[in-house]
């Protein structure tokens, strides 16, 4: 299953960016640079890396005009986790000889899950180079479990299963060993990192280093239909915008799948989706086909946008939590989500568009609403559709345990995803 490899290579937003690079290059796409101009033509293939952690990728219909207008769909690289702080060594000699490792949790994640499983380190090495301006950028990732996050055990903790807080600063901070006589440095981590990057740690100028789950994504449950894994939000979105543009062929459109990080925090970055990049893209790709400046607002005003994120299924053990009527379950297909007060789009139009291309492509789906008496979360989708106002409508799959450090889906649903922005990808 090329979801799952896809998963695999994917411990970080950067390895999610250059995972999804590798599949657009190996389907014939041709690698833009952002700070250029785009060279683009009819007919053409093309992505764009926005920095190392989000990218664009965007396809040219054959008959494509100043009449056309843009079919976008977009997603997030990031997933609440453990990140790294600078000076990552806590040394503990004098507390037992353990060494340890100094983060905090980045976004909204379920503390508990993080504890007692292997761990290990991914993201991106920022090391000198003969330009100041231009330093020396190495994704890395151990890819094998170097820490824990130990439990107290339940002798010095009675109260552990009616509900114990846990602290980020105290209580959530991993461990990867204990000194011995190979390893007896205050530089524990940057000299393993510089190891298994055959560099100095002198070389060693910066880190965007993120503690991940080292459980392996797997088919689960009696009928083998359950997929259970780290980081389906929202894994499962970048998939299938990728595969579906990659497949997709539009005689007139210009599809755009965008991928864009830190949407659990906010999105306010340059990489974000609160932010210029989107419209930046449009304009660069406008011009790169030599259409007038003043049709580009015509066809934003035209064109549709997909904000596709994670839906929480209904609980097995909860279903009290959910709304009675507009709940979705596994095996249901693609939730269309809802929120009167915006927290995902509502846009009727939107939303009619979105059941006729799940109806032509044979694609199972539901609405879905929260209950109204718990906020629930939000997405980018209503952000996006503040910044180019097109018509905008939010969906996405629906999966259990969301924001732990292993979540669990229908494995099917993610097919019924690809399906569906195929077939908007493919056009009218």
């Amino acid at each position: 299953m090329e979801f799952i490899e896809y998963l695999k290579h994917s411990a970080s937003p950067h390895h999610v960016t250059a995972a999804s690079a590798d599949m657009l290059k190996n389907a014939g796409f041709t690698e833009l640079k952002l700070n250029e101009a785009f060279d683009v033509k009819p007919g053409g293939k093309y992505f764009v890396k926005v920095y190392s952690t989000a990218l664009a990728a965007f396809t040219v219909g054959r008959n494509v005009s100043e009449d056309s207008t843009f079919h976008a769909a977009a997603a997030h690289t990031d997933h609440p986790c453990l990140h790294i702080k600078p000076d990552p060594e806590m040394d503990s000699k004098g507390n037992g000889g353990w060494m340890k490792l100094n983060t905090e949790m980045y976004s909204g994640s379920i503390y508990s899950t993080w504890l007692d499983r292997p761990l290990s380190v991914a993201g991106l090495v920022a090391l000198k180079s003969d330009d100041p301006f231009t330093p020396n950028l190495r994704l890395f990732d151990f890819k094998r479990p170097v820490a824990v996050i130990p439990n107290l055990a339940i002798h010095f903790n009675r109260e552990v299963n009616k509900g114990v807080a846990l602290n980020q600063q105290t209580d959530m901070i991993p461990v990867l060993g204990m000194f011995n006589e190979k390893i007896n440095d205050g530089h524990y981590l940057l000299s393993a990192i510089a190891k298994e990057m055959n560099v100095e740690v002198s070389d060693i100028l910066d880190l965007d280093l993120y503690v991940y789950c080292c459980d392996e994504p797997r088919i689960v449950g009696l009928n083998s239909d359950m997929l259970s894994s780290p980081a389906l939000d929202n894994l499962t979105s970048c998939y299938a915008l990728v595969s579906a543009i990659s497949a997709a062929e539009s005689s007139k459109n210009i599809n755009i799948a965008l991928l864009f990080d830190h949407e659990e925090i906010g999105s306010r970055t340059k990489t974000g989706a609160d932010s210029a990049v989107f419209k930046t893209i449009l304009e660069k790709i406008w011009s790169g086909l030599g259409f007038k400046a003043s049709a580009l607002n015509d066809a934003i005003l035209s064109g549709f946008l997909f904000s596709v994120d994670v839906g929480h299924a209904t609980h097995p053990n909860h279903p009290e939590k959910y709304d009675s009527v507009n709940k979705i379950a596994f095996g249901e297909g693609i939730a269309i989500k809802v929120s009167s007060n915006q927290r995902y789009t509502l846009d009727p139009s939107a939303i009619a568009t979105a059941k006729m291309l799940c109806e032509a492509a044979g694609v199972k789906h539901k609405k879905f609403m929260i209950r109204a008496d718990i906020p629930g979360g939000s997405t980018i989708g209503p952000m996006l559709s503040s910044l180019l106002p097109m018509h905008t409508v939010d969906i996405g799959v629906p999966i259990l345990a969301m924001h732990s450090s292993c979540e669990l889906m229908q494995a099917s649903d993610e097919d019924e995803l690809v399906k569906l922005m195929t077939k908007f990808y493919s056009g009218r």
